[in-house]
C-alpha cells in the first residue's frame, strides 16, 4: 500500500486523484494540503504541508507554481519523494527541482498521461526508421477554446522526442503563411487548432511517397493525468534520490 499526501487536494485535479485513489486498493491518500479550502471527506487537510502529522511514502503535487519552493523544502527535510505535476515553473524553480532531486526522488514530466508517454517512446522508433526514408513529419494538436498557449506543451514534447532521436537537426515551423516555397526537408511542422470543449487531441503524421502513417492520441477527460500521477506515485515510493519522468514509469 502506497501512502500519499495530496498537495493541492481541493483543486480540480486533486479531487480527481482523490476519486481515483479511493477506487485503487494499492494506494491511499492519508492527508491533503490546500491553502484555500481545508475541507475533505476522507482525510485530514492542512494549510501547510509542514503541518502534516501523517506518515507518507510520497507526495503528489497538483497545486500552483508559487507553492513549489516551500513544497520542495519540506519534502527534502522529511525525505519525501515527490511527483511534481504543477506546470509553469520558472527557470530558477526548475533549478531548485534539480537540486532537490539530489536529495529525494522527484518525478516531473511534460505530460502525466500514460498514453502520451508511451507515444513519446514509439515516436523515437518511428522517426529513426521513417525520417531517413524521406518521410515528412507534421504534428497537429487540438484543444478547447479557453486554452491560452499554442502550440501545446505536449505537441512540443512530441516534436522534441522525434528531434532528439534524429540528432536535433530539425527546425520547428509553426506558420507557413509568410513564405512561398516548397516544404524544406529538415523541418517539423506544428499546427494548433482551438475550438469548443476539446480536452486534447494530438496527431503525429509521417507523410511519405504514396503512404502516410499517423499516430493519434485523444484525451476525453483530464482524468488521464490523474491516473498517470497515481501510477507515478506507486513507482516513485521507495526510489533513490534522482530525477525521474513518466518514461521511467512505463519502462
Amino acid at each position: 500500500m502506497t501512502k500519499v499526501i495530496m498537495h493541492g487536494c481541493n483543486g480540480h485535479m486533486g479531487k480527481t486523484i482523490t476519486g481515483i485513489a479511493a477506487a485503487d486498493p494499492e494506494i491511499e491518500i492519508v492527508a491533503g494540503v490546500d491553502a484555500f479550502n481545508q475541507e475533505a471527506d476522507t482525510y485530514p487537510v492542512y494549510q501547510d504541508i509542514a503541518e502534516c502529522k501523517e506518515s507518507a511514502d510520497v507526495v503528489i503535487d497538483f497545486s500552483s507554481a508559487k507553492a513549489i519552493d516551500h513544497l520542495l523544502d519540506v519534502c527534502v527535510e522529511k525525505k519525501l519523494p515527490c511527483v511534481l505535476c504543477t506546470t509553469g515553473l520558472s527557470e530558477e524553480q526548475l533549478k531548485r527541482v534539480k537540486e532537490a532531486s539530489s536529495k529525494i526522488a522527484v518525478l516531473r514530466s511534460a505530460n502525466m498521461s500514460m498514453g502520451i508517454n508511451l507515444l513519446l517512446k514509439l515516436l523515437k522508433e518511428a522517426a529513426a526508421n521513417l525520417a531517413p526514408a524521406g518521410f515528412d513529419m507534421e504534428i497537429v494538436e487540438k484543444h478547447h477554446n479557453q486554452k491560452l498557449d499554442a502550440p501545446s506543451g505536449t505537441a512540443i514534447a512530441l516534436a522534441d522526442s522525434i528531434n532528439e532521436e534524429l540528432g536535433n537537426q530539425y527546425e520547428y515551423v509553426y506558420d507557413r503563411s509568410s513564405r512561398r516555397e516548397k516544404r524544406p526537408k529538415m523541418e517539423i511542422g506544428i499546427s494548433a487548432v482551438r475550438g469548443g470543449s476539446i480536452v486534447g487531441d494530438h496527431d503525429v503524421i509521417f507523410a511519405g511517397q504514396d503512404e502516410v502513417i499517423t499516430f493519434s492520441h485523444t484525451a476525453y477527460s483530464k482524468a488521464i493525468f490523474g491516473k498517470g500521477a497515481v501510477q507515478a506515485a506507486k513507482f516513485l515510493a521507495g526510489k533513490e534520490p534522482d530525477m525521474y519522468d513518466m518514461a521511467d514509469v512505463i519502462g
